[in-house]
Parts: structure tokens; C-alpha cells; sequence
């Protein structure tokens, strides 16, 4: 028997024409939403990695102030003075891991936080020391407020999204010998970006021009006290997993000699039980 024709006006036939879209399909579409979200997230933060680094390859005045900025932190090294840094909001984790950094490589170093320096943290600094503001839009207010209380004679270096120490205003107004640039720019703004102006990728290319000083402020100061990075941040990271690794290498240097290790009791031994 021949089956009757569907009719196209019969809004039930019409439905049967449907193909219902799976729950499974919703899933991987949402899958493939999440994961080129985020690896849009890593190429751009790669990307300003990389225009930060041909800045600093490339750019006579960027190299300049590099060298300058080495050298004023240097000389406040070897006059027993120190680099203090100083930031605020996501800025001032940046600075706090800049300082951690250069501690453990033996670079006398400190940490200050703005909003702290106002009421009075401005005492710890002394003769021979050298300042690091790390700001992205190098005018943030807390950083601004505190520069009539800072000695004229005092050198500041501004970590910031600016190329020319004359567009920034934390070191505009210092001698250019006494208000260094270290520019830190982005290549495409954080709300073009990601539709948020929330720190993330002039936080990461911050952290990376923070690691590049500290690392080649090191690499300076103990070669020329006759030492190497190395030596010194192996003396001050003893703990954690560094510095397990870090014996272990001493270890191995002396395979030869035979070393008897005692096993110390457990401490659930009761104290009845030593003789």
C-alpha cells in the first residue's frame, strides 16, 4: 500500500521534517569556543613577548637606557646603597617578584609599596639608593604623589608602557641622568585584546623586562667581584626543590667518597624509649 504524501501545510509533518540538534554538538561547540579563547590568550601575550624583545634587540635608545639603568643600580651596589621598588595594584606583584628575584642573586634590593611610602615607608630610603617605579601608564597617582618627597638627588627608574622619557610623567621633570625609561610596551592594548582592560599582558611583558634587569644586573655585579650569579643564588636558596637539586649536584661532585647516613628515630617514638 502506498503511504500517503506528507502534506506540506500540516504543521505536524511540517516537524517531522526537523532534526533535532544533539546535546553533544552544544558541548563541542562550546569546547571549541573555550579553547580558542584561550589560546588567543597565549599568542597575544607571545606576540608582545616577542615586539618587547626586538625593542630591546633593535632600539638604540631602548639599549641606551638599559645601560644606563644597569649602571646607576650598579654604582648604588658598590656604595652600599640598594634598589628599592615601588608599585601599586598588579604592578606591585610585579615589583615585589622583581625584588625576590634579585634577593636571591645577592642584589641588595627592597620592596615599597606607594601606598605605604606616603605614610611612612619614604624612610627607608637612604643615601645611594636607587628607585624603580613600575607602572604601565606611568602617571598612576600614588607613584606621582610620592615624587616631591623623594630626594632630588636620588635616581629614578620608571618601568612603563611609555618609549620616550619625555611622555612620562614619573621621570619627566627628573635630569635625564637621574630619571631613566625602561619601556615596557604592549603592542595591542589589553581591551582590544581580550574586551577588558584588566593587567595581564603589560603584566607579563613587565615580569619579563623585570627578569631581563635583574638577571643582567646580576650578571654584572658579581663578575665583577670576581664571582658568578650562580655561586651567590645557590648560597641564598638552600630550601624547597632548588635547593635539594642544588645538593644533589655536590653529591655527585664527590660519588667517591663514602658517606654513612644515620637514620634518625621517628617521632612517634615515645621519649621512654632512649637509653
Amino acid at each position: 500500500m502506498t503511504p500517503p504524501l506528507l502534506d506540506e501545510e500540516d504543521p505536524l509533518s511540517s516537524r517531522s521534517l526537523v532534526v533535532p540538534q544533539s546535546d553533544d554538538d552544544d558541548d563541542v561547540d562550546d569546547d571549541e569556543d573555550l579553547f580558542s579563547h584561550a589560546a588567543h590568550v597565549l599568542a597575544t601575550e607571545a606576540a608582545a613577548l616577542a615586539s618587547i624583545t626586538a625593542l630591546y634587540r633593535t632600539s638604540s635608545t631602548a639599549k641606551k637606557n638599559l645601560k644606563s639603568a644597569v649602571e646607576t643600580i650598579l654604582h648604588s651596589q658598590q656604595s652600599r646603597g640598594k634598589l628599592i621598588v615601588s608599585g601599586v595594584g598588579k604592578s606591585a606583584y610585579i615589583a615585589q617578584k622583581l625584588v625576590a628575584t634579585c634577593k636571591s642573586m645577592g642584589v641588595a634590593t627592597s620592596f615599597m609599596h606607594a601606598c605605604e611610602a606616603a605614610h611612612g615607608d619614604l624612610g627607608d630610603i637612604r643615601d645611594n639608593d636607587t628607585i624603580l617605579f613600575i607602572s604601565h601608564s606611568g602617571k598612576t597617582p600614588e607613584l606621582l604623589n610620592l615624587l616631591p618627597h623623594i630626594p632630588t638627588s636620588t635616581p629614578i627608574l620608571a618601568m612603563s608602557s611609555q618609549t620616550s622619557r619625555s611622555a612620562c610623567p614619573l621621570i619627566q621633570a627628573r635630569k635625564p641622568d637621574l630619571g631613566i625609561l625602561l619601556p615596557a610596551p604592549i603592542p595591542v592594548s589589553e581591551e582590544a585584546s581580550f574586551g577588558v582592560s584588566a593587567p595581564t599582558t603589560s603584566t607579563t611583558v613587565a615580569l619579563a623586562v623585570s627578569d631581563m634587569l635583574a638577571l643582567t644586573v646580576a650578571e654584572r655585579l658579581h663578575r665583577g667581584r670576581g664571582g658568578c650569579k650562580r655561586e651567590m643564588f645557590r648560597r641564598n636558596h638552600p630550601g624547597g626543590a632548588i635547593g635539594m637539586s642544588q645538593r644533589e649536584v655536590k653529591v655527585v661532585k664527590k660519588a667517591e667518597v663514602k658517606v654513612e647516613m644515620l637514620e634518625l628515630p621517628s617521632p612517634s617514638i615515645s621519649a621512654e624509649d632512649d637509653r
